[in-house]
């Protein structure tokens, strides 16, 4: 070897002076320390002097050695590749000999600079790695073991399939027997290290793993007591694990894990308490949860409840002694991203305002965001709302006399977390719970007004999850004095409590619909004034509440006395905005429901807000080609400010209709369209198909000279895959073709075969399906005899997924090309002739001529295969089918 590298000793008190520096706290030092490193990068030999402190300048105090080691982690990283030969094999001979430090603080930081180089696909080039540190654990001396095993378990976590593949000639099948030989050993911190570094390998079923099970669950049964916080905690991540994987392994020991898992989730220890809740939770997602868990809910419930109390350091955490302060502006950092959902098309059903799958976003993380986001109090909510969805009813024998005791309590704590309890089971014990709800709802409606902040705020929440029943009443008696109180608490002079509001009130929006619209000028009041009131994160929930409240009442809000409240508070915060603020995506968003339910109401204020939608898509493409052509020099832009400008471009389209022709004509969107349709990310191009539909059905003069263009396109995204992109794509083609007529032709074969497979596919969302069927119908419509030829690939289903949408135009045009196909091919109906019949008789009340053509076809059917035949055929109708023919049709 060359000699020992020895460092220039001004060299080394200038890094020194660097290392002291940069732990100061004041920030213009740190920026001057940044730029003094990016110089020294230049010199081949700087790591060398890192290292050198790390690992053998043992006079030095260790937070600066451990400085040292963490900035040459940084330079690894960014630029291992450009190491000289000497200086990176300098490093990893340091790293090997120092792993076993004296020093807790500097073996965690070789082990972290080991698993760096590691992960540079260095394993590959490291060949005396593993089988050095799986040697240094047979080390007597206890820093060397834990060192080498600190090491060992970073590296699992981070290479975890590299260890596992062919590239490395399988290390596991050695390093998974050793690790589970440490399980017994006398050190806490190495039987810790020991399983974490096996738990790495659970999820994925790795081989070497598989092969010894069952020494690994029996090892983990031995440690199950053990007097380490740390070791009962990762006992309990790996049963949770094997849960998943391998409950096969673990069902002949079920009744004792459970058991075991109930001790847990009551340890002293908070982590190991959480972990061990985790396994409700995944439990109830088993299919043996209901019979391995129902001799226990009487233990298992009490303990879930028990955890779902705010513990004091929560509460501390919370401000919860601080019941004012909303004059107190918001932390930056506090405010989440939002995550834009980009729209849709959807069909409307019977009975019900549009079906909206996705929508489950009240789930249990409503009420205390603020703290560490998982904590037990969650994962205790977490876990009974899931138990309360795989036992229902039969959880409330546990639960209600709980409940009773928690919800009149005289301490807040515990009234506040029977309150959550409350809102927890509301989803799966609905119909158990309905006797108790006229009691417990005016209970709830006081509870509103509760002095304690947190108190008042998880009220909000628990009512928005029974807000169903309560729409269904009269709404004299819940609903109205609910509203009063909830508008009340949308002005609480706590920000937690506004939050909590609003949430539950959009949802409440949601439910009650066209309720509302008796209190609208009443509602509008408390949301217009909550606007001059609100700090920066509240102000994003109101949007949603205000957008919400436009989708729920659709055209009610059209009405001057309504517009001039609620027009000038939004347009006054979307002038104040700039282009790169995200606070446009929800304030976009609010815009887009309220120009939709306003319609011609929005005329006044659609010009400005057009045009800025069209600059922020112009301005996305324009930074995203730059990035593309000089990524070092452009950053890539967040695409989401063009998603939702093309969102609202759309909700302004279908507000607007006709009237939208003049902004189309004097704008270049049909251009900019065309790149968004191309673009790689799925949700620009499911947001501007949207678009395009409705640009199609309010102005088809722009569009028409660019269908040529626009149908290969659409064409390629009929990937099932991506279910919103192809379900938008779909709709755009049944909008296009009924503009088109017979026009539609050269186009039908880009498209057709696509669609017949979706509307076939097992396991199609229903969305999707119905859109399908709804285009294939209208592109028979317009071209009879290019699709008649396939009816009898695609009626079945095609009548199944239609059967149940409201009777509306989409539903119109595509029942008239069903019925001009099938007289263009007649016995591409024959097979399935009782399908066609019952999508006819889910007709409510279609147009007279519509009718006509259904009796035709059912009179020319009954014809064609004579008195009898037919007598035997609607036989195997059911009654109501029956009845509803001969009544409609005379059939």
């Amino acid at each position: 070897m060359e000699c020992e590298w020895k460092p220039d000793e001004q060299g080394l008190q200038q890094i020194l002076q660097l290392l002291k520096e940069s732990q100061s706290p004041d920030t213009s030092t740190q920026r001057s320390v940044q730029q003094r490193l990016e110089q020294l990068n230049q010199y081949p030999d700087f790591n060398n002097y890192l290292i050198f402190v790390l690992t053998k300048l043992k006079s030095e105090d260790e937070p600066t050695r451990s400085l040292s080691g963490l900035i040459l982690k940084n330079n690894v990283k960014a630029h291992y590749q450009n190491f000289p030969n000497g200086v990176s094999d300098f490093i990893k001979s340091e790293c090997l000999q120092n792993i076993g430090d004296s020093s807790p603080l500097i073996r965690a930081t070789v082990g972290i600079l080991i698993t760096t180089i590691a992960s540079k696909g260095e394993l590959q080039n490291w060949p005396e790695l593993l089988p050095k540190l799986c040697l240094l654990l047979d080390s007597e001396d206890y820093n060397t073991c834990e060192g080498a095993f600190g090491a060992l378990q970073k590296i699992c976590e981070d290479s975890a399939e590299i260890l596992d593949s062919d590239m490395l000639d399988r290390p596991l099948n050695i390093m998974i027997p050793k690790f589970l030989q440490f399980f017994k050993h006398s050190s806490p911190k190495i039987r810790s290290h020991a399983i974490a570094c096996v738990n790495q390998f659970i999820i994925s079923r790795t081989q070497a793993l598989m092969l010894h099970i069952d020494p690994f669950i029996e090892n983990l049964f031995a440690l199950a007591t053990d007097e380490e916080p740390e070791v009962r905690k990762n006992v309990c991540r790996a049963l949770v694990m094997l849960l998943e994987v391998r409950l096969d392994r673990l069902l002949p020991h079920m009744h004792n894990i459970i058991e075991y898992m109930l001790q847990r989730t009551q340890d002293q220890d908070e982590n190991v308490a959480l972990e061990a809740c985790e396994f409700w939770l995944t439990l109830a997602e088993q299919p043996v949860c209901k019979e391995v868990l129902c001799g226990h809910l009487s233990q298992l419930t009490p303990v879930l409840v028990n955890g779902m109390k705010y513990s004091e350091i929560d509460i501390i955490l919370l401000k919860g002694d601080i019941e004012e302060d909303e004059a107190i502006p918001d932390n930056e950092q506090d405010i989440r991203p939002r995550f834009h959902r980009s729209r849709t098309v959807a069909q409307q059903h019977e009975g019900d305002g549009i079906e909206d799958d996705e929508d489950e976003d009240d789930e249990l993380d409503d009420d205390d965001d603020t703290i560490s986001d998982w904590n037990l109090r969650k994962c205790s909510a977490a876990a009974l709302d899931v138990l309360a969805n795989v036992f229902r009813d039969d959880l409330l024998l546990h639960i209600l006399p709980l409940l009773k005791e928690l919800l009149f309590h005289p301490e807040w704590v515990v009234k506040e977390s029977g309150i959550l309890v409350l809102g927890a089971i509301a989803e799966g014990c609905m119909q158990g719970m309905i006797p108790y709800l006229p009691e417990l709802i005016p209970h709830l409606v006081q509870c509103l007004s509760d002095k304690k902040a947190l108190v008042r705020s998880i009220t909000c929440w628990t009512l928005s999850r029974y807000a169903h029943w309560v729409v269904s009443q009269p709404p004299d008696t819940y609903l109205k004095p609910l509203m009063t109180e909830l508008l009340k608490r949308i002005l609480d002079s706590n920000k937690r409590v506004q939050e909590a509001a609003c949430s539950a009130f959009a949802t409440l929006e949601e439910e009650a619909c066209t309720e509302l619209v008796p209190y609208l000028a009443f509602i509008l009041d408390t949301l217009v004034f909550a606007f001059s009131k609100y700090q920066h994160k509240n102000l994003l929930i109101l949007y949603d509440a205000i957008g919400t409240l436009a989708d729920s009442v659709g055209h009610h809000l059209n009405k001057p006395e309504y517009i001039q409240m609620l027009m000038p508070p939004l347009i006054q915060k979307w002038n104040q905005l700039k282009d790169e603020d995200k606070d446009l995506f929800p304030l976009l968003e609010c815009l887009s429901s309220v120009a939709t339910a306003l319609q011609s109401g929005f005329l006044p204020y659609c010009e400005p807000v057009y045009q800025r939608c069209v600059n922020l898509v112009q301005k996305t493409l324009a930074q995203a080609m730059l990035h593309q052509s000089q990524p070092d020099q452009y950053e890539a832009p967040d695409k989401d400010f063009m998603i939702v400008a093309l969102d609202l471009l759309s909700g302004l389209a279908e507000g607007l209709g006709g009237t939208i022709e003049q902004l189309v004509a004097r704008s270049n969107i049909l251009t900019l369209m065309y790149q968004c349709m191309q673009d790689k990310m799925p949700e620009v191009r499911q947001s501007s198909f949207a678009l395009l539909g409705d640009l199609t059905k309010a102005c088809f003069q722009h569009v028409k000279p660019c269908i040529a263009d626009f149908m290969p396109i659409l064409g390629t995204n009929l990937n099932p895959e991506l279910i919103s992109v192809c379900n938008n794509a779909t709709w755009a083609i049944g909008e296009i073709s009924i503009q088109m007529g017979p026009e539609m032709q050269p186009y039908i074969a880009m498209v057709l075969h696509q669609l017949v497979e979706i509307i076939n596919r097992p396991n199609t969302p229903k969305t999707l399906l119905e859109n399908t069927a709804i285009t294939i119908g209208r592109l028979g419509y317009v071209c009879p005899q290019e699709v008649a030829p396939m009816l009898q690939q695609f009626i079945r289903p095609w009548c199944t997924s239609l059967r149940n949408i409201r009777d509306n135009e989409e539903k119109d045009s595509a029942f008239r090309g069903i019925c001009t196909m099938i007289s263009v091919n007649p016995g591409g109906v024959v097979q399935d002739f009782i399908f066609f019949c019952d999508a006819v008789a889910s007709w409510v009340n279609p147009k007279e001529d519509l009718r006509d053509m259904f009796g035709k076809i059912l009179h020319g059917f009954k014809n064609q295969v004579g008195e009898d035949n037919w007598r035997r055929f609607s036989d195997q109708f059911p009654m109501p089918l029956k009845e509803r023919l001969a009544s409609f049709y005379g059939v």
